[in-house]
């Protein structure tokens, strides 16, 4: 556990980089805590401006912090022409430890001169490493509160003022977004599984009915041409000519309504246990999809619960 006392906060402000800074808002890293491979800042603001509740505040932030704020401003359109400071590089103290770790195991080799030696140089490096973590995040934010229009944007405030973790609450927010996103998803498959399995089903019987009617209209047609010929055999009888040229119509005509009325029968028949299969597989098949669709919901609906429970 690595702390700055205070001549290495007044060596830090010495390498700062050359910046304008604006009165009106003053942003600096006091103090820092790393405990294993995190680093806790602690972000102090002055400010004058009636936009923050207060005038002088501290808030405590990791390095996933800076990312979440570079990231949300890298992705801000309105800040498409502007120059976007760096984000600063991910804290990193494997070198420093790894050397002191080595230090450790070789103890026992060395004299206690030696060893005292080289833990003393091993720490100033990791200091400095440290030293150094600390400047690179500072910097990031002394540059974004000199620039006129960065230093205004809402997420900076946030990032500044708000005494919570930013970035997992933003990521939870993504989270809950994602989770709304896929809920929408969910519901737009529902509509469509209806759509397929009852709207299609509906239509296409629809049809299936019309071609039905038209069956009965033909046979309705075969009828009447057999009734007509029915006529024309009793005109054929009174005037006693063409008698046989209208038995062999009216036979004709009378085969056909029979033959008709018979295949329609089947088809009928048919068509309408056919109709009844077909609703039946697609209800079935429409509420399976109905009760998926409900426990994806279900597990949406609780994962966005749980979600905002954490925040």
């Amino acid at each position: 556990m690595t702390s700055i006392d205070e001549n290495s906060k007044e060596k830090l402000r010495s390498v700062s980089v050359d910046l304008n800074h604006d009165a009106s808002l003053l942003i600096d890293i006091p103090d820092a805590l790393c405990e294993r491979d995190k680093v806790k800042f602690t972000v102090h603001t002055k400010t004058t401006l009636s936009s923050f509740q207060k005038p002088d505040f501290s808030v405590p932030r990791q390095h996933e912090d800076f990312i979440w704020l570079h990231d949300t401003l890298v992705e801000t359109e309105d800040y498409a022409g502007l120059i976007i400071p760096p984000a600063p590089p991910k804290p990193d103290f494997d070198s420093p430890r790894d050397k002191m770790h080595k230090l450790g195991e070789g103890e026992a080799t060395m004299t206690k001169e030696e060893y005292t030696k080289m833990k003393q140089e091993l720490e100033a490096e990791y200091l400095a490493v440290f030293k150094k973590t600390v400047q690179v995040h500072e910097i990031f934010l002394q540059r974004l509160s000199s620039h006129p229009v960065l230093s205004k944007d809402r997420n900076f405030q946030i990032f500044l003022e708000y005494d919570q973790d930013v970035s997992s609450s933003y990521l939870n927010l993504e989270k809950l977004s994602d989770l709304f996103e896929k809920f929408r998803k969910v519901e737009g498959r529902v509509a469509s599984d209806q759509d397929l399995k009852l709207t299609e089903l509906l239509r296409y019987y629809m049809r299936d009915i019309q071609a039905a009617k038209d069956l009965l209209y033909r046979r309705a047609r075969a009828l009447a041409d057999y009734e007509n010929s029915n006529k024309a055999l009793d005109k054929a009888r009174l005037k006693s000519k063409d008698i046989p040229q209208a038995e062999e119509h009216q036979r004709q005509c009378l085969q056909k309504f029979d033959k008709l009325s018979e295949s329609g029968k089947k088809e009928l028949t048919s068509f309408k246990g056919r109709r009844v299969v077909a609703f039946r597989k697609n209800f079935i098949e429409m509420a399976e999809l109905e009760i998926k669709h409900a426990k994806n919901s279900v597990a949406l609906l609780q994962g966005c619960i749980e979600l905002l429970k954490s925040n």
